[in-house]
């Protein structure tokens, strides 16, 4: 069974920097789509961002130019590159391949 596993969250301070990670077992990561999604306490589960298999990127509004989704296919690993991490930022981060159970997210939290 393939699992996600997502990590490198934390608090840190408007204007800050965040690095995620996903992880999964196997080589999944490489040959499918994978998308960050957010969700924020109290609201619904929105899309971040997408990398595809070929390596195309795409980004929500409320991120882009500020995240970068990328991936290391040796480590089968995808990351989520944050910059100027605003308040509204604050929500857990879950990565998601189609047909591939969610994992536990991982808390971002922005505050000063």
């Amino acid at each position: 069974q393939v699992q996600l596993v997502e990590s490198g969250g934390g608090l840190v301070q408007p204007g800050g920097s965040l690095r995620l990670s996903c992880a999964a077992s196997g080589s999944i990561l490489s040959i499918y789509h994978v998308d960050w999604y957010r969700q924020a306490p109290g609201k619904g589960r929105d899309w971040v961002a997408r990398i595809t298999s070929s390596g195309s990127t795409t980004y929500a509004d409320s991120v882009k130019g500020r995240c970068t989704i990328s991936r290391d296919n040796a480590e089968n690993t995808v990351y989520l590159q944050m910059d100027n991490l605003k308040p509204e930022d604050t929500a857990v981060y879950y990565c998601n391949v189609l047909g591939i159970p969610w994992g536990q997210g991982t808390q971002v939290t922005v505050s000063s």
